[in-house]
C-alpha cells in the first residue's frame, strides 16, 4: 500500500513525457483544426448578440416613438371629440332657442285670436242683450199702449209688474 499510495503523488518521468506528448499533440490538433472554427463560432455567437441587442434597443425606441405617437393621436381624438360635443351642446342649445322662440310666438298668437274671440264674444253679447232690452222695452211699451190707463200710478204698478213677469234668465 505504501508502494501504490507513493507512485500517485510523485509520478514517473515516463508519464510526464506522454502526458507532456500528448497534451501538445491534442493542444497542436485543437489550434490547427478546432481553434479556428470555435473562436469564429464564439464570435459569430457574439456579433449575432450584439446585433440581437441593437435590434432590440431600435425595437425598443420605435416603440416608445409608436408609444408617444399613440398617445398624440389620442390626445388629438380626444380634442377632437371635446370640439364636436361643443358643437352638438351649441347646436342643441340654439335649437332649444328658437323651439321656444317658436313656441312663445305661437302662444303670443294663441293669445291674441282667445282675446279677439273673447271681444268678439264679448260685443256679440252685448249686441243680444241690446236686442233683447230694444225687444222688451217694445213688448211693454206695446202693452202699455194696448191697455187705456188712466192714472200715472196704475200705470207704475202695471210696469212693475210686467218686468216680474218678464224671465231675464230666458235668453
Amino acid at each position: 500500500m505504501v508502494l501504490l499510495a507513493g507512485s500517485l503523488t510523485t509520478p514517473a518521468i515516463g508519464t510526464i513525457f506522454w502526458t507532456t506528448l500528448i497534451f501538445g499533440l491534442f493542444f497542436f490538433l485543437l489550434s490547427k483544426f478546432a481553434w479556428k472554427p470555435i473562436l469564429s463560432a464564439v464570435k459569430a455567437r457574439d456579433e449575432m448578440i450584439k446585433g440581437s441587442l441593437k435590434s432590440a434597443e431600435k425595437a425598443r425606441e420605435e416603440m416608445l416613438k409608436l408609444q408617444s405617437d399613440n398617445e398624440a393621436i389620442l390626445r388629438k381624438a380626444r380634442e377632437e371629440r371635446e370640439e364636436i360635443l361643443k358643437e352638438a351642446r351649441d347646436v342643441r342649445d340654439k335649437l332649444v332657442a328658437e323651439a321656444k322662440g317658436k313656441a312663445s310666438q305661437e302662444a303670443e298668437k294663441l293669445m291674441e285670436k282667445a282675446r279677439a274671440a273673447i271681444e268678439s264674444e264679448k260685443l256679440k253679447a252685448i249686441s243680444e242683450i241690446r236686442e233683447q232690452v230694444a225687444l222688451l222695452s217694445v213688448e211693454i211699451a206695446s202693452k202699455l199702449l194696448g191697455e187705456q190707463l188712466k192714472q200715472t200710478g196704475e200705470q207704475e204698478k202695471l210696469i212693475n209688474s210686467y218686468l216680474k213677469e218678464i224671465d231675464f234668465k230666458k235668453n
